[in-house]
């Protein structure tokens, strides 16, 4: 796969603690320069990356209860308000563990449903951190599940800020297990073209790297 064919897969990424805004600002330029499909910024950052990207058709991503996900729903929503009057037209929202492991599945579904509707309501994209490395094949089923019945418009493999990232045979499953109206964003550990291409070929639709493919 050569560059122009894969560049429309990558959300080119930087969260990164302690970030600055000339380090936001390459970010942009390079992704307006190779025509990736977004960046996804810390979100005291997003009005900036949306000036770096303007007129580009680059989208600007920012994250949502990041990275563990276990803010409260109401601190979520506000982040993700503030995020999209920033201009922000995806959000990558981490799935609160802390209540799926403690089997409050009404809350973590809840949850997942109000963000797709605020998302939505604003035209933007929301993805789902599912954080795969910390849960089982079935848990990761049925988060994906959940998701779908949600309405997201993305399931999301990790923060890459746990053990491991993105693994092959996870997106595969991730794949089985949602409808193709659902995309799949494999992140964390994916370096080089060869690794995009093989999540590609196993069912990821993006790619979040902050490695420059």
């Amino acid at each position: 796969m050569n560059l122009p064919d894969l560049a429309r897969f990558i959300d080119f990424t930087l969260l990164r603690p302690g970030c600055t805004q000339s380090d936001i600002r390459a970010l942009c330029l390079k992704a307006v320069e190779r025509g990736y499909a977004a960046v996804c910024v810390p979100p005291y950052f997003v009005s900036q990356a949306c000036a770096y990207t303007n007129g580009s058709g680059v989208r600007v991503a920012t994250v949502v209860g990041f990275p563990h996900g276990m803010h409260l729903t109401e601190t979520k929503i506000t982040e993700a308000r503030l995020a999209l009057r920033m201009g922000a037209s995806e959000l990558d929202m981490v799935v609160n563990l802390a209540a799926y492991f403690s089997g409050d599945e009404k809350y973590v579904r809840s949850e997942i449903e109000h963000l797709v509707d605020l998302s939505h309501k604003d035209g933007a994209l929301l993805k789902v951190i599912i954080e795969t490395a910390l849960l089982s094949p079935p848990q990761i089923q049925e988060l994906c599940q959940w998701s779908a019945a949600a309405g997201v418009d993305f399931v999301k493999t990790s923060t890459g800020f746990a053990e491991k990232g993105a693994v092959l045979e996870t997106v595969q499953l991730m794949r089985a297990s949602l409808p193709s109206s659902v995309g799949i964003k494999a992140s964390g550990g994916i370096r080089t073209a060869e690794a995009a291409w093989a999540f590609i070929q196993a069912g990821a639709t993006r790619i979040g790297t902050s490695t420059p493919l």
